[in-house]
């Protein structure tokens, strides 16, 4: 039987983030990842790091996270190819400019320095716009990294601060016996502990409900696509007011978009589709012109949970003391993930986090039956 202080279901950057943040506390911790840490949605999303467009409720632990991603290097040992290209949200109507406005206005005390482009400014600024878009917001300290080596960073990096992270080990058993955690795995580890964290992203909800707290959580698979090396072009990182496609150019030249919908294959693995790279190849032509003619090299998909309010779960259980769950975080877990990790360090050994998380409790549910 191995005993430490904490059990993280999920090697995400959620839960890679909050093994490191706890082993740099003097906390036992180990990590259990049924694959490979950070190959599931932490690994394969679009690489974006923003607090643009976030719901209100979430720009405090945005904040927060905008800190930790400053100093990815001395956290990680690596940059991650991050840098703060900027965020530029396109408006395609007068309605969506609009939209960007009221959104500048209500989010004005939370640090972002939004600043609200009209069509002559926007084409001023970033002349590879297409004709399409009629104005825009930029945040200038938004960004984007490679979620390739940023997630998996993190759980090497919590193993050096003596973090037991064991991959390719599937969970088989969870159970409370009043004092501890026992959990099993199915390549015969034991292990008991008195917090237990769920962060097994899409598939946290079958833990969640085996303690009495079944959430209305379904996967989505978003569509992604990576071009050819083009000349660099694209000086930020870019969405579209009301959804569509995002885009962002990296420093090889590669153009990285998103956009849409694909579909399972099975449990753990899922694909693009044809009908969503064809709309996203034809969104992009429209609003990045330059990418005319570009070829797409290649396209994945990934899994990611998604709940009905678009908002994750995180803190504590409403059921079981001692269980912390984070998860649900709609394809917007990226740029949040480190704050989160740190808010649940926080939990264990300060008894709080420092930063509110009464707007992600798992209660909120609690009145929904779940078919």
């Amino acid at each position: 039987m191995i005993e430490v202080d904490a059990v993280i279901i999920g090697g995400g950057i959620v839960g890679a983030s909050a093994a490191l943040f706890l082993s740099q506390a003097g906390r036992r911790v180990a990590l259990l990842e049924r694959d490979f840490c950070g190959s599931h949605s932490s690994g394969v999303n679009y690489g974006g790091v923003r607090r643009q467009g976030r719901p209100l409720s979430q720009l405090p632990l945005s904040q927060r996270a905008h800190e930790i991603w400053g100093q990815l290097p001395q956290l990680i040992g690596i940059d991650g190819e991050y840098q703060r290209s900027g965020h530029l949200k396109l408006a395609r109507s007068l309605d969506d400019l609009r939209a960007l406005q009221d959104y500048a206005a209500s989010s004005q005390d939370f640090g972002l320095d939004l600043q609200v482009l009209d069509r002559a400014e926007l084409r001023a600024r970033f002349p590879w716009v297409g004709d399409v878009a009629v104005g825009a917001s930029f945040c200038p300290d938004d960004g984007h990294a490679n979620p390739r080596l940023v997630s998996p960073a993190f759980a090497r990096a919590a193993r050096q601060q003596g973090a037991q992270i064991h991959e390719q080990c599937a969970v088989s058993a969870v159970e409370h016996d009043g004092r501890h955690f026992r959990v099993s795995t199915q390549n015969g580890l034991e292990l008991q502990a008195p917090w237990l964290l769920n962060c097994a992203g899409a598939w946290a909800g079958k833990l969640a409900e085996q303690f009495a707290e079944a959430v209305p959580m379904h996967a989505g698979h978003p569509a992604m696509l990576v071009t050819e090396p083009l000349p660099l072009v694209m000086n930020a990182s870019t969405g579209v007011e009301g959804g569509g496609i995002y885009a962002r150019q990296v420093a090889r030249g590669n153009c990285v978009l998103g956009g849409g919908q694909g579909f399972a294959l099975d449990e753990a693995r899922a694909r693009p589709g044809q009908h969503a790279v064809i709309e996203i190849l034809r969104q992009a032509v429209e609003l990045y012109p330059f990418l005319q003619g570009a070829q797409a090299i290649r396209t994945w998909s990934g899994t990611e949970g998604y709940l009905p309010d678009r908002q994750p779960v995180i803190g504590h259980s409403g059921t079981q003391p001692g269980l912390l769950h984070a998860f649900g975080f709609a394809g917007a877990g990226f740029q949040l993930g480190p704050a989160v990790g740190q808010a649940l360090t926080e939990i264990i050994c300060s008894g709080a986090s420092t930063t509110s998380l009464d707007a992600f409790s798992i209660t909120r549910f609690h009145s929904i039956s779940v078919a």
